[in-house]
């Protein structure tokens, strides 16, 4: 769990201090342990039982220590049994004993210290992106400061990059803002004159004059730090698995060992009880399977601070997830080109990427990503100048493009509104091109929703997780839509930080509760939930700092694959601990009898303990759970056709603009744009279906069951080739009669909508279900 209270330089120092102490232990037990049975060998025994008591008093100092720490916490663990094992060994001089039980609480302690070295959890990246200075805009100029100076109603200037010093109103026309690192909204957003802004916000676009609204202290962003110090130092400290048994098992033992010391009088067979007693199923066998699947979860790319964030991981049943990032990719993506009349949309999207080229703008980048992907060549533009908040300019292979905004409040064409009514249902971005000063096309951008999300929430749910939410600082619009989309269980939008954490606090009242985010408003709901879990590959510094779990791989599947593999782990941790302690007990019967002297039983103990640790390393062992193993081939194919589904992008586009051109203006024009497409289906798009029918799917059978499981694809496959035939035919019979007739328009028509949406929706479904397979 996680503890801000205790931050900085004292912890890492002591951190290393015990890790040192543990190794020191550890290292002197096993020397003591050895030298007296070397020494035992040559029949020094004298000598052989002085190092197996220094051994004995060397571990029962420390372990005295972790006692008391314990009982001042309000519980006693395993270490208590192996104090009083300790120091019976000694009290009658049964050595050899007490050294086996000095190496086993070494090993113990060792292999839980290494699963607890993962990484601080400290609040150094929240301080870092948190402003120091502001530059305050006087009668005498402008004159930076110390951000404690800035009083209410200083105005201040904000330039191009800076983090916003304190909450404040604008004072310019309009300041353009990256709020990502408070809402995960991963837009730009405009702010016009008198419009709030709040700290820790980025300029985005140029300069920007702000009256401050708030000092520092009483600012948005010091107040998500104070939140996460808050949550962090609330959250209750992980009770081991191992001492949660060493409760009862603990009374057990000593009710044990004190009838046999009443009922025979000695004193060695309460010791002996106690011997076989010692838990080393629970110091060694529960810590082995956890370290163990710790291994496993850092395979995939899953770095699990410590042993009690993978139990309670294995236990969890809530699940609560941030939206952009987490089950978005984080970064807008186009999901759409309109072209005008006359126009094809890779034509658009050409011109547009080749002027954006040179802007820092999120939106342009994402377009010149998208051009670059279908393999468009960019010409170089000249005369390039950006207006923030409106868009960029300049030539472009000699005509004069423009891409941003514009003002479609004025008389604009239909396809244009077509476009914009679309932007407005999808939730997306719209960035209008002008080529001449003509409106020439629109980009549709969104964030999407990440391929892996579906199958990962599906095996999460598979997990054990009984409860899915999505908890966001974004707008409502989009969050209910991808909601929908993955059949989550609830969704909040347009929450602060304080309002994620209160949602937290109140699953974490009825279950074990994951919270899983990625940006510095993530931070305190990750430090107050019962587990962490940051998108460390893109995600903020202050998020994995604040997390028990970093996914170090921008793969959210992974969450699932750690859930599978904490479950098991904690399986096989409880399956090792209660078959070790079942068979200590049937020793400790033996021992009350006189049946076990100690020296024999801590031979025994032993025996118990390598079965249960080889038991404990099934944790390591690959399974199934993680996904299914592909071939180099299966895994090759997979790549290239994911690279093809980029490159057919504009063909789903071709096929979407011929039916809206067929409504707008059936004639020749109309005509002409079907020819077209369909000569990209038989060129481009048909072929790849083919291959992917006799070349992908039998590759990927064997992992995934056999034929059957990519079935209900194949039907697809037929359906987008039956769709493709019609249209052929309808052309067909234009031809013969020299143009479309009113009696095929709207059969044409149809058939266009349903191959693109038929064909959107198979895209989708092999990029969730098959391409997401390969990493």
């Amino acid at each position: 769990m996680n503890h801000f209270a205790a931050t900085g330089p004292v912890r890492r120092l002591t951190v290393a201090v015990f890790a040192r102490l543990e190794l020191a232990l550890l290292a002197v037990t096993a020397a003591a342990l050895t030298a007296g049975g070397v020494a035992w060998v040559v029949g020094a025994n004298s000598l052989a039982n002085l190092f197996w008591g220094l051994g004995t008093v060397f571990a029962i100092v420390p372990a005295v220590g972790w006692v008391l720490a314990a009982l001042r916490r309000g519980h006693a663990g395993v270490d208590l049994i192996a104090v009083l094992a300790l120091g019976g060994t000694l009290a009658v001089r049964e050595y050899l004993a007490g050294a086996l039980i000095a190496l086993m609480l070494a090993t113990g302690r060792t292999l839980e210290a290494a699963a607890q070295r993962r990484a601080s959890h400290d609040l150094r990246a929240l301080l870092e992106h948190a402003p120091r200075t502001a530059r305050r805009l006087t009668d005498a100029g402008v004159c930076t400061v110390p951000l404690a100076e800035v009083a209410v109603g200083d105005l201040l200037v904000v330039g191009p990059g800076e983090v916003v010093p304190v909450d404040g109103r604008v004072e310019s026309a309009v300041a353009v803002l990256d709020e990502s690192v408070l809402t995960g909204e991963p837009l730009h957003v405009e702010r016009a004159q008198d419009e709030a802004v709040r700290s820790g916000v980025v300029n985005a676009g140029g300069a920007f004059d702000l009256r401050a609204t708030a000092t520092e202290q009483d600012s948005t962003y010091a107040g998500i730090v104070r939140l996460a110090r808050q949550a962090g130092a609330e959250s209750a400290p992980v009770v081991r698995l191992a001492d949660r048994y060493a409760a009862w098992f603990l009374s057990l033992s000593l009710v044990v060992a004190g009838l046999a010391w009443l009922l025979s009088g000695s004193a060695v067979r309460a010791v002996a009880v106690l011997v076989v007693a010692t838990p080393c199923p629970l110091l060694l066998a529960a810590p082995v399977a956890i370290v163990s699947g710790l291994s496993r979860a850092s395979r995939l790319g899953v770095v699990i601070r410590d042993g009690g964030a993978l139990e309670n991981l294995g236990r969890a049943r809530t699940l609560l997830l941030d939206k952009t990032g987490t089950l978005t990719g984080g970064c807008p993506g186009v999901l759409d080109v309109a072209a005008a009349p006359g126009w094809k949309p890779a034509q658009v999207l050409r011109l547009a990427a080749a002027l954006d080229q040179y802007s820092p703008h999120v939106l342009a980048h994402a377009i010149v990503d998208a051009a670059r992907e279908r393999g468009l060549e960019l010409s170089v533009p000249s005369d390039v100048t950006e207006e923030p908040g409106r868009g960029a300019s300049g030539i472009v292979d000699g005509h004069r493009v423009s891409i941003g905004r514009v003002d479609t409040a004025d008389a604009v064409p239909s396809w244009a509104r077509a476009a914009d009514n679309r932007a407005l249902l999808d939730g997306a971005a719209v960035a209008w091109l002008t080529v001449d000063e003509h409106l020439t096309g629109a980009i549709l951008l969104r964030d999407p929703i990440r391929t892996d999300a579906p199958r990962t929430l599906r095996h999460l749910r598979t997990a054990g997780i009984e409860r899915i939410m999505m908890l966001t600082g974004d707008r409502a619009e989009p969050a209910h839509e991808v909601a929908a989309v993955l059949g989550l269980d609830g969704v909040r939008a347009e929450l602060s930080a304080a309002d994620k954490v209160a949602a937290v606090r109140a699953g974490r009242d009825q279950a074990v509760t994951v919270m899983v985010g990625d940006g510095v408003n993530d931070a305190p709901a990750l430090a107050a939930a019962d587990v962490g879990v940051a998108m460390g590959a893109r995600g903020s510094t202050a998020s994995s700092e604040a997390a028990d779990i970093v996914l170090t791989t921008d793969r959210v599947d992974r969450l699932a694959d750690a859930v599978g593999i904490a479950a098991r782990a904690r399986h096989i941790a409880v399956q090792s601990a209660l078959g070790g302690m079942l068979m200590s007990l049937a020793a400790m019967a033996a021992a009350a009898v006189g049946l076990l002297p100690p020296a024999a039983g801590a031979l025994l103990q032993e025996g118990i303990d390598v079965a249960v640790i080889l038991n404990a390393l099934r944790a390591l062992r690959v399974d199934q759970a993680t996904g299914p193993a592909l071939t180099p081939t299966a895994e090759a194919l997979i790549h290239r056709f994911a690279a093809e589904h980029d490159d057919l992008q504009d063909v789903l586009e071709a096929v979407r603009a011929a039916a809206d051109r067929l409504s707008d203006t059936p004639g020749r024009e109309a005509l002409t744009a079907v020819e077209e497409t369909h000569r990209l289906l038989t060129e481009r798009l048909l072929p790849h279906e083919y291959a992917e029918e006799h070349q992908l799917y039998p590759a990927l059978a064997p992992a995934l069951g056999g034929p059957e499981a990519t079935a209900t694809m194949s039907r697809a496959h037929t359906e987008i080739e039956r769709l493709s035939r019609r249209v052929a035919t309808h052309l067909q019979l234009a031809h013969a009669r020299g143009g479309l007739d009113a009696d095929q328009l709207d059969d044409l028509r149809s058939c266009l909508y349903g191959l693109h949406t038929v064909l959107r929706l198979h895209f989708s479904q092999e990029e969730e279900n098959y391409f997401s397979l390969a990493p």
